[in-house]
């Protein structure tokens, strides 16, 4: 809580790098639309700005770099039917 007893959402540290949902979406080489269905998943952290008709989303772009990080991809086995034909 800050001085004013309310809790703090966004990180106050003003050399964090925002972006808006497009710029995301292209750091990430994903569509706007998988963005923020991530979001909606909680699969990425988000800031909503308030005052608009529409919700409008920010990003900080160590949150992006965080959420990648903390999911490595699991390296598959070979197929093994694709193995066998071919050694054949």
């Amino acid at each position: 809580m800050n001085e004013n007893g309310r809790d703090n959402m966004i990180p106050e540290n003003p050399q964090h790098e925002w972006l808006t949902s497009a710029e995301a979406a292209e750091y990430l080489s994903i569509k706007p639309r998988s963005l923020l269905l991530w979001v909606r998943q909680g699969k990425l952290q988000a800031y909503a700005l308030s005052g608009t008709k529409r919700r409008t989303w920010r990003f900080l772009k160590e949150d992006l770099d965080s959420a990648l990080l903390s999911s490595p991809v699991i390296p598959s086995k070979p197929l093994t039917v694709l193995f066998e034909r071919t050694s054949n």
